[in-house]
């Protein structure tokens, strides 16, 4: 890894590379580098805090083709606000219960086990109560003004919103933290490996939402 290529990466923030490089989530994701919630970090001090090599992420960044994925992201703002509300909304809405259900039980069959989820459950059930909640704020007062054009007041909800979901991002840590990334231990039944598989399902598409949201939809409407 060259110093000019260092000087490209290090200094931005995990956020606007999210933002600006078809490809960049994935890598992040991958290396556990949040670029939602924490996204405002520059990329070395996210790499360094999470004790990820630098170069090596820099070196994934710049392999990446600017031009690949571009048209992923709608650039019409009613579109990407479908692709949101169809591709996040719907999917949390679906999924979470069935997650819960599956949590539940390895709680009730696995909770002697030392590495057994407990709480996870609970965990997942408030996570779905707050998004619902958020969701529906989104669909019902912020999402209708955007596909208006905006209002004058719309930083107040954008705030909000914003808000909300640094609350999601802590979540996540503690979802992280209660399924040690998502890693069944050795042995776990099938359920128990369904159960991880979706929950880093959940959490990759949660913070895909979140980054779309704060670093593509949101800035389009705020200074």
């Amino acid at each position: 890894m060259s110093a000019s290529t260092a000087s490209v990466f290090g200094p931005r923030s995990v956020a606007e590379i999210a933002a600006a490089l078809p490809g960049a989530t994935a890598v992040f994701r991958r290396h556990k580098l949040d670029f939602c919630c924490g996204g405002q970090a520059p990329l070395a001090e996210a790499a360094a805090r999470r004790g990820v090599d630098l170069a090596t992420v820099e070196g994934e960044l710049a392999a990446l083709h600017p031009d690949a994925a571009a048209a992923t992201v709608p650039q019409e703002t009613g579109a990407l606000i479908a692709l949101i509300e169809q591709r996040y909304h719907a999917t949390h809405r679906r999924e979470l219960p069935e997650l819960v259900r599956l949590a539940r039980r390895v709680e009730a069959v696995h909770g002697e086990h030392p590495l057994a989820p407990r709480g996870l459950a609970d965990l997942l059930e408030r996570m779905a109560a707050e998004l619902e909640d958020h969701m529906q704020k989104e669909e019902r007062i912020l999402f209708p003004l955007m596909r208006q054009g905006g209002h004058p007041m719309i930083g107040q909800p954008i705030s909000v919103m914003r808000a909300e979901h640094d609350d999601h991002g802590g979540h996540l840590q503690a979802l992280e933290k209660l399924t040690q990334g998502g890693v069944p231990p050795e042995g776990a039944c099938n359920t128990w490996r369904a159960l991880y598989a979706g929950t880093r399902k959940f959490a990759d598409d949660l913070m895909e939402h979140v980054h779309l949201e704060n670093n593509v939809l949101f800035p389009r409407f705020s200074a």
